[in-house]
């Protein structure tokens, strides 16, 4: 399997808002990270859809994305994903198309099958209560496509739709999944595979080999690209990364509680006293998170990199304080080159 040097490093940024902060903010920090993310020699910058999340200021990702590229200038900058049942699939084409004109050869556009909210804000979001069902899913992304060649098939009811500037400005569309589901739709549609190491690391090796297996070459993507999302803090000592992950732990007990907030501090999170049950859930949660010092954080990384192949690794991090999200980044990109220090960079 290939050395962790040589396989593509990105970012999956969620502008997490923490206590004692605001949206403002959060959305300053993320232009911050993707401008450090760039000079240090990030692939990608991809920006996730969630709702009704008090401690996610990520909520429409085409706005925050055209920010972020107009901030930067070569990394690729993208969606981690559109949910597309959220979306009718004309908007998302417009929004995307109109990317990719602005910004040529620089936009990503990852779909993903679930809402990434609540049933009532997903009814918001889309006018009805009707889920979008896996059946439905295919028809919705070819519509998508559709809109983007202008090829059609005979007599569909969209036609004679011209989705502007969408037709001919076609940004690179990927499959977001954290399943089989999607897994077999990507490879069935010979397209490239980010898969949500993050939080489904019990299904990775299954989906990744679903993927593999019903991969058909097509016109874009003549063999199997997987990206695995993970969460990574990298910090001086694997104490300070601990201390550091105490955060993100606390947040996710309250989000499977039904209590979404904001980012707690890592000193909030030590005083929690979690339950039984509490640590069971962190437990299980524990499998697809990546923390430590460059040293703890390059062996873990290169392991899951020998156990599943993939070509890219896109890389979450949600810590309190924004400089310690900043700095373990730099020392992610230093794993590159352990000769080389993660120094500061200057923007």
């Amino acid at each position: 399997m290939a050395p962790l040097r040589d396989v593509a490093l990105s970012v999956l940024d969620l502008a997490p808002i923490v206590a004692g902060s605001s949206a403002p903010e959060a959305l300053a920090h993320s232009v911050e990270l993707a401008r450090t993310a760039e000079a240090l020699g990030f692939n990608r910058y991809w920006v996730a859809e969630h709702h009704n999340m008090p401690g996610i200021a990520s909520s429409a990702p085409a706005v925050l994305i055209a920010h972020l590229a107009a901030a930067t200038q070569r990394i690729r900058v993208g969606s981690g994903g559109v949910m597309l049942p959220n979306h009718p699939p004309l908007v998302v084409a417009e929004q995307f198309g109109m990317l990719e004109a602005m910004h040529p050869g620089r936009i990503d556009l990852g779909i993903g099958r679930a809402p990434g909210t609540d049933p009532v804000t997903a009814a918001a979001l889309r006018r009805t209560a009707d889920a979008l069902s896996a059946d439905q899913f295919p028809e919705q992304f070819v519509d998508l496509v559709s809109f983007f060649s202008g090829e059609w098939a005979e007599g569909h009811p969209y036609r004679n739709i011209t989705a502007v500037p969408a037709r001919g400005n076609m940004p690179a569309i990927w499959l977001l999944g954290s399943s089989g589901y999607s897994a077999q739709v990507a490879g069935l549609l010979g397209l490239p595979f980010a898969f949500a190491h993050h939080f489904s690391a019990e299904n990775t090796e299954p989906a990744l080999e679903l993927y593999r297996s019903r991969f058909r070459p097509s016109a874009v993507l003549e063999r199997p690209y997987v990206m695995l999302g993970v969460s990574v803090i990298c910090a001086e000592s694997d104490e300070e990364a601990e201390w550091l992950a105490g955060s993100g732990r606390l947040s996710f007990v309250r989000l499977r509680q039904g209590r979404p907030g904001l980012l707690p501090t890592p000193e909030e999170a030590a005083a929690h006293d979690y339950t039984a049950a509490e640590q069971a859930v962190l437990l299980n949660r524990r499998s697809g998170q990546v923390s430590g010092s460059p040293e703890t954080v390059e062996r873990e990384l290169q392991g899951l990199l020998d156990r599943t192949g993939v070509d890219e690794l896109m890389v979450t991090t949600m810590v309190h304080d924004h400089a310690c999200r900043l700095e373990s980044y730099r020392r992610i990109a230093g794993l590159r080159d352990r000769d080389r220090k993660c120094a500061r960079v200057a923007l």
